[in-house]
């Protein structure tokens, strides 16, 4: 249940998160190959053509799409350095 509570709450203040992505991307504090496996993730995620529960299923079908969006940046926020993430305060 708490794993439910604390991806609705970043689907509510998703909005602080894309600061923290820019800075992400164009920071000399995060390394190379940390900045590529982002990218990854995330166009990974955009092209990939394949849904747990298709869209068409209403709610659900949008849920998994919310899941996996937080999981991508979940691990962009584990990629980070820590001084980016006590900036965040993430």
């Amino acid at each position: 249940m708490f794993k439910v509570l604390k991806r609705l709450k970043f689907i509510v203040t998703f909005w602080r998160f894309i600061p923290f992505l820019k800075e992400f991307f164009l920071s000399n504090k995060v390394e190379s190959y940390k900045k590529i496996l982002g990218i990854l993730l995330i166009l990974t995620y955009a092209f990939f053509p394949f849904d747990l529960i298709p869209d068409f299923i209403s709610v659900l079908g949008i849920v998994d799409d919310i899941v996996i969006a937080t999981f991508v940046l979940d691990r962009i926020i584990n990629l980070a350095p820590q001084s980016l993430k006590e900036k965040y305060q993430l």
